[in-house]
């Protein structure tokens, strides 16, 4: 039977899988599969997102003005400087909209974020995915050795999502200078809040020395506002500029808007929360060592479990428990686990020992 048949790029794309969210009946389960943030909103984000729910019968600004402003006054920036979208998920994606097309490719490790060969054929572009080195890093030698002319895009994501190191300053710089400056590179930051290694490079800074750098950030991760959708590109506004012209109109809600801006008022106080989960992160990854478990250097708000072939049994054995411990398996190769409360990570702990 004819039926209207879609792109075959988008027939064949990888299916995002979301982090689990435990049956409906039992206890509730302990999530630590989605790297949100394990604190309520602070009282003045709350405060301000329900005076915005007075007035969701009325458009947003649809081009996010002030928050555009306030953005690029924390960075150091101009607004012209910065593209906001409905999370850095979709502010990457407007990256792809405005720089590929068919027969482009767009090179990246992996394993990496997930979303990204599903926006590089979204696109229309075509992905080209390079391996990590064996202690979860980019291989940013073999990344640069897979640019061609065809090569329009690299994404370079630091701390590197599910694995959890964060690429190193002098390493960027070495890789930037390998890379013609016709490719655009964008330096994907969700977790760099939560980086702690002195080495790591800082986005921004490095900005001044790579005109064919875009950072990426976010509001869901440190900010706690996943339920929001709000993220961002930065860089030279001439790269920026057709990034803007690919947002789709009044794509940030009004209360989305407005806890942005609320939370930039606010960042001392986030940045508090941070440093718990910091420390969090470390204690778990230090009681994850002593169990015998080999885990990466975890800059993020999350740790690697190189689990292999055993990913999905223990996977399956948590989420049997009651109550459910989940976590975020990819088949065949590991298990990330987000850093929540200390009781979270506590039961998380009492459970891997189980196994």
């Amino acid at each position: 039977m004819d039926r209207p048949q879609p792109r075959p790029a988008v027939a064949a794309m990888p299916v995002y899988v979301p982090g689990a969210r435990g049956a409906q009946d039992g206890l509730p389960p302990v999530k630590l599969s989605s790297n949100e943030s394990p604190f309520d909103p602070l009282p003045s984000v709350a405060a301000a997102v329900a005076a915005a729910g007075e007035v969701v019968h009325r458009y947003p600004d649809m081009f996010a003005v002030e928050l555009h402003e306030r953005i690029g006054a924390s960075l150091g920036l101009s607004a012209q400087h910065v593209a906001v979208g409905g999370g850095s998920v979709a502010a990457l994606q407007h990256v792809l909209q405005a720089y590929t097309a068919p027969g482009d490719e767009v090179v990246f490790a992996w394993r990496s974020f997930e979303a990204y060969p599903i926006l590089v054929q979204i696109a229309g572009a075509t992905p080209v995915p390079v391996a990590l080195a064996a202690d979860g890093r980019h291989d940013l030698d073999a990344m640069a050795a897979a640019v061609t002319a065809d090569t329009k895009v690299i994404l370079l994501c630091s701390p590197n999502n599910p694995t959890g190191p964060a690429l190193r300053t002098d390493e960027v710089d070495r890789f930037l200078a390998a890379v013609p400056r016709r490719v655009l590179v964008v330096l994907d930051e969700a977790y760099v809040e939560f980086v702690r290694d002195p080495d790591a490079v800082d986005g921004l800074a490095a900005l001044t020395r790579h005109p064919n750098l875009l950072i990426a950030r976010t509001f869901s991760k440190a900010y706690g506002l996943a339920g929001l959708r709000v993220g961002y590109v930065a860089g030279d506004p001439e790269l920026v500029t057709p990034v803007r012209s690919c947002v789709t109109p009044f794509s940030v809600s009004a209360p989305a808007q407005i806890a942005a801006l609320a939370s930039l008022s606010a960042v001392d106080e986030l940045l508090e929360r941070v440093e718990s989960t910091v420390a969090e992160r470390s204690r778990v990854a230090d009681a994850l060592a002593q169990l015998g478990w080999d885990v990466p250097d975890a800059q993020g708000n999350f740790v690697w479990l190189p689990a292999g072939e055993r990913t999905g049994e223990i996977a399956a054995a948590l989420g049997a428990l009651d109550p459910a411990v989940l976590v975020r398996p990819f088949a065949g190769e590991g298990v990330r686990v987000s850093i929540g409360s200390r009781e979270e990570n506590d039961a998380f702990l009492a459970a891997i020992r189980s196994l």
